[in-house]
């Protein structure tokens, strides 16, 4: 089988550049050695943001870039991705108040015209705000978004397949060698494919892949792993925190489904890619900045879950992680087939990264393409009011009560529609099968999503194993083993 292109890695950056080729009329295989989001695009942060730390970097474009995509992104996404207010306390600061209200500024002028609410200083009316903290009322909110970084992932893949892109999860590329102007590549589900060009969007493994492929990069990443923490909610309402730290660093607190505070992440300078486990002073750091600026405290003790993800970042020279850049590079070798590498990138700008990655390559193939997604909506996301939206939804299915009609409305968006399309009453749905979840949706996620084993369903097309015991997650990789045995 010949394709023109064929992508390794089915992270963030993997998924939209097949969305974007595909789109363009290309023949696309995606081939992912895991899952979806297997690895770092399922460990971030979870914000759609232009990065207002990195302004004191410099990273002037960078912002304003991310702040574009941000705009494009709440707009495509309005089921997975929330707009959201963050509280920056002007405690523990190191920075003085009149820099941080001129980065504030800046961020909002970068942003262009924005439908988010722009930054504004705290008032004396901002109770909600104020009261969970120990300082005063002296700070500043600004606007940023929250996503689900996992489902952003797979909806990429699921427009890419819906438009004609293969996507091959569990399936790793165990070699390639050029032909002349092709690739040859031997794939783990035994076969051998060829393609026009290749994309190495391998994340952490980036370098890795290169030497299978016996191509030396001349960009270097730096590997640098982020944690985070999971605790019982720390105070109410939908915001989230910025919270400067004495080191320089800032933390963010952020509401995680419904009942938790999720708090991360940390910068940690590491060797391999398998090295993505939090250890234990990441824990007590992360506690220690929570406890600096919240009235109710919390110890390691406290933690109920936790995730790391280690960023491949190109190397751009920084003597510290926390400095080192958040933009990205494309490696284009054109030595015979090309070759695209890419080294860093973030979830905000994915989308902008595959439009420059198909242009790269539109030229070595000969091909002619124009930008397709800066204006494309996501699978499900054609919600003009979400809250109308999730009333429609308890209305048309009572049965699902409030919390799962807004949780599944949140993930599938209108695609809920095609999943309970004929569902009349709760025995329809199938089997329950722990915290809301019935045979119904699992089953969407195996047979729409490349869910392949139970933490891909628990754990990343969902959050669902998060809220289940141990009994109830055993249960269900027992019902899943039985509904797709290996």
């Amino acid at each position: 089988m010949t394709y023109d292109i064929l992508i390794i890695g089915g992270g963030i950056n993997g998924a939209a550049i097949a969305r974007e080729a595909a789109l363009n009329g290309l023949k696309v295989l995606l081939v992912e050695k895991g899952d979806l989001a297997g690895a770092t695009s399922s460990a971030s942060t979870g914000l759609i943001h232009g990065g207002l730390r990195y302004l004191e970097y410099y990273e002037f474009k960078l912002v304003a870039e991310a702040l574009r995509e941000r705009e494009r992104l709440v707009h495509a996404a309005p089921h997975i991705i929330q707009p959201m207010l963050f509280v920056l306390p002007h405690e523990n600061a190191v920075r003085p108040w009149w820099l941080v209200r001129a980065g504030l500024y800046l961020y909002d002028f970068l942003g262009g015209k924005m439908s988010l609410p722009r930054s504004r200083g705290l008032r004396q009316s901002d109770t909600a705000f104020t009261a969970p903290l120990k300082g005063g009322n002296k700070g500043f909110v600004y606007s940023d978004a929250q996503v689900d970084d996992s489902r952003l992932t797979v909806l990429n893949a699921v427009d890419a397949a819906a438009n004609g892109a293969e996507i091959a999860v569990h399936t790793a590329l165990l070699s390639a060698r050029r032909e002349g102007q092709m690739w040859r590549a031997t794939l783990g589900d035994g076969r051998e494919v060829t393609a026009r060009a290749l994309v190495n969007a391998a994340g952490p493994w980036v370098h890795q892949m290169l030497g299978k492929l016996g191509v030396n990069a001349a960009s270097g990443i730096r590997l640098i792993k982020g944690s985070h923490i999971v605790v019982p909610r720390l105070y109410p309402g939908d915001h989230a925190y910025m919270l400067q730290q004495p080191d320089g660093r800032i933390v963010f607190a952020i509401p995680y489904q419904r009942d938790f505070t999720e708090i991360g992440t940390t910068d940690v300078p590491v060797e391999r890619p398998e090295d993505a486990v939090i250890d234990s002073g990441e824990i007590a750091y992360l506690c220690e900045a929570a406890n600096r600026h919240f009235i109710k405290q919390i110890t390691p003790a406290d933690v109920t879950s936790t995730w790391s993800g280690v960023r491949p970042l190109y190397d751009d020279g920084a003597s510290e992680a926390k400095a080192v850049t958040r933009d990205y590079v494309l490696e284009l070798d054109t030595n015979g087939a090309p070759l695209l590498s890419i080294f860093g990138g973030k979830i905000t700008t994915a989308r902008h990264l595959a439009e420059e990655a198909i242009g790269k390559l539109a030229g070595p193939m000969g091909v002619a393409v124009s930008p397709k997604t800066r204006a494309r909506l996501f699978p499900g996301g054609a919600i003009a009011d979400f809250d109308r939206f999730v009333a429609d939804a308890r209305g048309t299915w009572p049965f699902l009560g409030a919390v799962r009609a807004e949780r599944m409305a949140r993930a599938y968006g209108t695609r809920l529609m095609e999943m309970l399309g004929g569902i009349t009453d709760e025995a329809g749905m199938g089997a329950e099968l722990g915290g809301g979840l019935t045979e119904i949706e699992a089953r969407w996620m195996h047979d729409q999503e490349w869910a392949r084993t139970a933490e891909d369903a628990l754990m990343r097309r969902s959050k669902i194993g998060l809220h289940l015991n141990a009994a109830e997650r055993a249960a269900f990789e027992s019902w899943w083993a039985s509904a797709y045995p290996a």
